[in-house]
């Protein structure tokens, strides 16, 4: 721009020196001066079309940085949702095992009920050979006897006989009881597992949810970004024709200047190079500065003195960098991170993810927003510190830095303290 204008001021000066000597006709003059009033208007033109531009560079890498915290995030929720499928297929494995054991404890309980029904029905048959009969089946034995240790050993046997009866029905009925129990084990152990699936599938379900909604916002992202680039580049495209109409100009100008130079006296060719020397260095400008954090401006500010403190406190990790899933402030930390590690060092306990800490403490809205204040985006958190301010992890390229709290469209603003 600079060496435009002194371009612009040498050929004002050969015109000026054009009309004293008389050397240029009212024709060739008023057509310089359309000229250089179309230049003019073409380079304004172009300077507000590169101000557009800057301001939709600087839009589209804001976008393309939340985006790619966006995209972190539903990478971390689908590896989430992985490990969550993971876990569901392990359970159904359990759970078929479990009812395999199951169907084979109700194998072993019929087979069990069997045996026993078995053994009381011969018990009963016994029993009703031995009774039926009275004391016959004893005197049976007396009679039949050889002798008195025949007797005995006899009577033994009977007795030993209803023992054995009674030792062996008992021991079925124990054995159908523990199955039973088995049984009724599985079953709740059965039941337990396909509660912990329910759970797991409820929380994936919750997982796939989040994941849709951070997918719709990196989207909605994307569409941004490309309708941002369009027009960019028909600023580009004009800004082009126009250097092309100015490129037009300036050798027209050159042209008419080279003519009226050619009908000057040497002595006025001369004044002309030494002006032309004069300014042929541009005037140099400073760069402006990047704005600090002010942290009297935080403190001036209406609000909580400890929400003024969490604010100040905060602004201390502007350029740490950003890492999806983490929460140091020191070693790197997500938006929702970030606020949730700042808070916690004032002993406020706070959701882990964007979405949850929508709901954290109390709504207010923005125009009462204090520092201190969580300021809730789209899949993003921020902490607000005052003037329209806000401190927060922005992305990878980024890191931990402030912004303008209308950056982005606001849903909801939280206060903790």
């Amino acid at each position: 721009m600079q060496k435009k204008k002194g371009l612009r001021h040498v050929l004002s000066v050969l015109l000026c020196a054009a009309v004293l000597a008389g050397s240029m006709n009212a024709g060739t003059w008023q057509e310089m001066r359309v000229w250089a009033a179309k230049k003019d208007d073409l380079k304004k033109q172009n300077e507000q079309d590169e101000q557009n531009l800057d301001d939709i560079e600087d839009q589209v890498n804001e976008l393309s940085d939340e985006q790619e915290g966006i995209d972190s995030e539903i990478e971390a929720l689908s590896n989430e949702i992985a490990e969550i499928m993971a876990s569901i297929s392990l359970l159904e494995e359990e759970i078929e095992a479990k009812k395999a054991q199951i169907e084979q404890a109700k194998l072993d309980l019929e087979e069990a009920i069997k045996v026993e029904r078995a053994q009381y029905e011969a018990m009963k048959v016994r029993i009703k050979e031995m009774y039926e009969s009275g004391d016959s089946t004893y005197l049976d034995i007396l009679f039949s006897s050889s002798s008195m240790q025949s007797l005995l050993n006899k009577a033994d046997y009977v007795e030993k006989l209803h023992e054995y009866d009674r030792r062996m029905f008992t021991d079925y009925q124990t054995a159908r009881q523990n199955v039973e129990l088995l049984k009724e084990e599985l079953e709740i152990e059965e039941s337990e597992l396909e509660a912990a699936q329910e759970g797991l599938e409820e929380e994936m379900e919750s997982v796939e949810t989040a994941r849709a909604e951070l997918e719709e916002i990196s989207a909605d992202y994307a569409m941004q970004i490309s309708k941002a680039k369009q027009q960019a580049e028909v600023y580009k495209t004009q800004i082009k024709q126009r250097n092309a109409q100015i490129k037009q100009i300036e050798e027209e100008e050159r042209k008419a200047a080279e003519e009226a130079a050619r009908r000057k006296a040497e002595e006025e060719a001369r004044k002309n190079n030494k002006s032309n020397g004069n300014t042929a260095s541009a005037n140099t400008t400073k760069p402006t500065g990047k704005a600090t954090v002010n942290k009297d401006e935080i403190m001036a500010a209406n609000g909580s003195a400890k929400g003024k403190e969490i604010a100040v406190y905060a602004c201390g990790f502007i350029g740490n960098p950003y890492v999806a899933g983490g929460t140091s402030l020191t070693n790197g930390a997500d938006c929702s991170g970030f606020t949730q590690a700042v808070y916690r060092q004032f002993g406020y306990s706070l959701p882990r993810n964007s979405t949850s800490q929508r709901t954290a403490g109390t709504q207010v809205g923005y125009a009462e927003a204090q520092p201190g204040d969580i300021i809730c985006y789209p899949g993003h958190v921020a902490i607000y510190i005052g003037n329209g301010k806000i401190v927060h992890a922005s992305s990878a390229k980024t890191g931990i830095k402030i912004s303008n709290a209308l950056y982005r469209e606001i849903i909801c603003v939280r206060r903790i303290v």
